[in-house]
C-alpha cells in the first residue's frame, strides 16, 4: 500500500477523519519550508499537500497567488521543491505528501525525468490542475510505474463521464473542490456538499477530501462530517503572509492545531457514536 493508503487506513481504524493543510514550496522563503512542513506534522497534519510555484495560475485565488509570487521571487522551480522533499524525508518516512500544481513544469522536466526524481525524493502522490482525466493516460501511467498515487479534482459542476473516468484512474484520493470558484473563494454550502458527496461515492470507491473555502474550525468539523479528509490552504497561507518570520511557525502551528482539535470532535463522535 501506499503511503497515502495506509494513513487513510489507520486513520479509519482509529475512526478519526485527515487533515491535509497546504503550503506553496519556497513561502515565506526556502529555507523555512522543511521547518514548516515538520511543524505542519507536530500540529495534526496527516497528509501535505505541496504547492509548486507557478507564474500563471489558473485555479488559485489571490491568496495562494501571492505566496507563488513570494516564492518565485527566491527563483524556487520544480526542482527545488523536489529537493525540500528529500530533505523532508530525511526526519520523516511516514508523512504523505503530495505536489499540487500545474502541468508547465512538469512538461519542461519530462514525465520520466520528473516522476523518477519524485519517487527517489519521496513524493507520494501528484495532483496537476490542468491536466483534464480525458487526456491523462500517458501521464498516469508514467506516475504508476513509480507508484505514485495521480490525485484528481472534481467539482460541482463536473459531469457524471468525467467522474466516471476519474473514478477509474485516481488513487490515494480524490479532491472535491466544494466552491465554483478560486482557493479562498467563500460562501460554502454545506448542504450542496452533502449532496454531491453522495453522488461522488456511488462511483467513487477511495477517499474524498474537501476543500476551497474552508475557513476555520467549525467549517472544518462540518466538512469532516461529510468527507474523508478536510483540506485547507488559503487560511494557512494567510497566517504565513501576516506572521512575523519569528512567530510564524508558532502561529501557523496554533492554527493547525485549532482545525485538527476540531475535526477530531467528529472523529470522536464517529468512533464512539
Amino acid at each position: 500500500m501506499s503511503r497515502i493508503a495506509t494513513t487513510f487506513d489507520e486513520l479509519r481504524q482509529q475512526g478519526k477523519k485527515a487533515l491535509i493543510p497546504f503550503i506553496t514550496a519556497g513561502d515565506p522563503e526556502p529555507a523555512m519550508m522543511v521547518p514548516l512542513m515538520h511543524e505542519l506534522v507536530k500540529a495534526g497534519a496527516d497528509i501535505i499537500e505541496l504547492g509548486v510555484p507557478f507564474s500563471d495560475p489558473m485555479a488559485d485565488g489571490p491568496t495562494i497567488q501571492r505566496s507563488s509570487e513570494r516564492a518565485l521571487k527566491h527563483n524556487v522551480g520544480l526542482n527545488d521543491v523536489l529537493t525540500m522533499v528529500e530533505k523532508f524525508r530525511e526526519n520523516d518516512i511516514s508523512t504523505p505528501v503530495v505536489l499540487m500544481g500545474y502541468a508547465n513544469p512538469i512538461e519542461a522536466m519530462g514525465y520520466e525525468k520528473f516522476t523518477v526524481r519524485a519517487k527517489a525524493c519521496g513524493v507520494d502522490g501528484v495532483l496537476t490542475v490542468d491536466y483534464p482525466p480525458e487526456e491523462s493516460g500517458e501521464w498516469v501511467k508514467y506516475l504508476e510505474r513509480q507508484q505514485i498515487d495521480a490525485i484528481f479534482l472534481l467539482s460541482p459542476t463536473t459531469p457524471r463521464a468525467r467522474i466516471e473516468h476519474v473514478a477509474e484512474m485516481a488513487k490515494g484520493y480524490v479532491y472535491y473542490v466544494s466552491l465554483k470558484g478560486v482557493t479562498g473563494a467563500l460562501n460554502l454550502d454545506l448542504s450542496d456538499v452533502s449532496n454531491k458527496l453522495t453522488q461522488l461515492r456511488s462511483f467513487i470507491s477511495i477517499p474524498i477530501g474537501v476543500g476551497f473555502g474552508i475557513r476555520d474550525s467549525a467549517t472544518a468539523k462540518a466538512v469532516a462530517e461529510l468527507a474523508d479528509a478536510v483540506v485547507v490552504g488559503s487560511r494557512i497561507i494567510e497566517e504565513i503572509e501576516n506572521s512575523p518570520k519569528g512567530k510564524m511557525l508558532t502561529n501557523v502551528s496554533r492554527l493547525v492545531r485549532s482545525l485538527r482539535s476540531a475535526i477530531n470532535e467528529v472523529a470522536i463522535d464517529h468512533a464512539n457514536p
